[in-house]
């Protein structure tokens, strides 16, 4: 497989394709490596970790510039990529001595829980996150004492790869941590059809994840999905309007819009919608769109040619108020663009677009904000801009959205859950909960006659 730099069309590596039978040799060895691995002692495994953890952030560079050239990340965002998985590889690093069980007051015995790990789970990662959703799946999956394998997308494969060398250096068994770089429709697949891996963890697309649900069930196999999103980034009359005007692009085009999180959906009450499209106005155009390895890029191009034709699709017909710029020449660029929706049934905004384009729409009552909001089959994240502090918890209850943020577009912090709801996904990653997701809680009884 070609790997292609998205800011120049150059081609920066070639990598091999795993076959089915290659794929199984590897699920095999992960399932003859897990009953060893599930066995290291707490403390030795959480040190393995930690190691692990180490040795990424001795080569946070490395990995931030082989992010930029294969993803065509900005260099400060591949930076904070590469810490993301430092950061949740120490954090699942506390977990192995803490992932306690509980004892239960019973008649006649002792009652007592264990969380076993599950086997070998399957990590499907996505192209527009490669590292950070790489760790999120196999920082606790290890942690609980799981083996992983883990399939890279295919345009953007090379940090994954390098991870796996890490961890090898950091002394995690061989058959432990595994990448198949390859083809969904044969790499992926074989984590869902062969029964030796008990779990996937998908990120990618509703369409996709509905698939690989829909086969994990004839195994009963447990899936996590987190999915698609058209967030809506809802800003009230009485909201700092400077301030919600000046964060709205870093909102939805940070990594050109290729983000499940972009708050592509902007909501403005009616009395003060001109305003905020003037404040809007010279904020968009001032983002910053040029070679992603410039300290001083805001955004960078769109990962293929496809995907911009995608995008072109969307925001052709439609009304355009105003546009940044972006580089002309070599590179997949396209530049950030807000639309005016004229209702809420037109397809930019409505539908996933993953490029840097943004509908804008008023409403004129806090009840109609709601409705707009969760009119979606998404429901991911989301954005409340106000000063009150009732409505702001009202907002909050009612948006139906997994991860919200008031006056922020803040979504990922390691520590706390991520997920979504109707069919922007299935589970939670991140935090405490993420854990116990990767485990099987065991009820043990010892009778007093015993």
């Amino acid at each position: 497989m070609k790997v292609i730099n998205p800011a120049t069309e150059e081609v920066v590596a070639t990598v091999e394709a795993t076959s089915a039978e290659e794929a199984d040799a590897a699920i095999e060895r992960a399932a003859r490596a897990f009953a060893s691995w599930r066995a290291v002692a707490p403390g030795d495994r959480a040190r393995l970790l930690r190691r692990f953890a180490s040795l990424v952030d001795s080569h946070l560079d490395e990995l931030a510039d082989l992010e930029v050239r294969n993803s065509g990340h900005t260099i400060g965002n591949a930076r904070w990529e590469a810490g993301n998985v430092r950061d949740v590889l120490d954090y699942y690093a506390g977990a192995p001595e803490r992932l306690t069980g509980r004892q239960i007051p019973v008649p006649g015995g002792l009652d007592v829980t264990f969380h076993e790990p599950l086997g070998v789970v399957g990590v499907i990662v996505p192209w527009n996150f490669p590292m950070p959703i790489a760790g999120w799946g196999f920082a606790p999956a290890l942690a609980a004492g799981n083996t992983v394998v883990l399939k890279p997308a295919e345009l953007t494969p090379l940090t994954a790869l390098r991870l796996a060398t890490l961890a090898l250096e950091a002394g995690i068994p061989e058959g432990v941590f595994t990448v198949l770089p390859g083809k969904g429709s044969v790499v992926g697949q074989r984590f869902v059809t062969h029964p030796a891996v008990r779990k996937v963890c998908f990120t990618g697309s509703t369409e996709v994840g509905k698939q690989i649900m829909a086969g994990c069930a004839d195994q009963v196999k447990r899936v996590t999905l987190e999915l698609g999103g058209k967030s809506a980034n809802v800003v009230f009359a009485d909201a700092d309007l400077e301030s919600a005007a000046a964060a709205a692009p870093g909102g939805v085009f940070d990594n050109a819009g290729q983000d499940c999180c972009a708050r592509s959906r902007i909501l403005v009450e009616a009395s003060v919608y001109d305003r905020f499209l003037e404040l809007l106005e010279p904020a968009v155009k001032a983002f910053r769109v040029t070679d992603p390895a410039d300290d001083s890029a805001q955004m960078g191009p769109l990962i293929s040619a496809r995907q911009r034709e995608v995008v072109t699709s969307y925001v052709d017909g439609a009304e355009v108020a105003f546009r940044g710029s972006c580089p002309n020449g070599a590179g997949y660029w396209y530049p950030p663009t807000v639309l005016l929706a004229r209702d809420a049934e037109e397809p930019h905004w409505r539908e996933e677009i993953f490029g840097p384009v943004v509908s804008v729409l008023p409403f004129s009552s806090e009840s109609e904000a709601v409705a707009l909001a969760n009119d979606t089959e998404y429901g991911l994240s989301g954005s409340i801009w106000t000063r009150d502090v009732g409505r702001a918890i009202r907002m909050a209850r009612a948006v139906e959205a997994g991860n919200l943020s008031v006056n922020s577009h803040s979504s990922v912090r390691y520590w706390t859950p991520f997920g979504g709801m109707k069919q922007s996904g299935l589970g939670r990653e991140l935090g405490p909960d993420a854990l116990s997701a990767f485990t099987d809680v065991k009820n043990v009884f010892l009778s007093n006659d015993s």
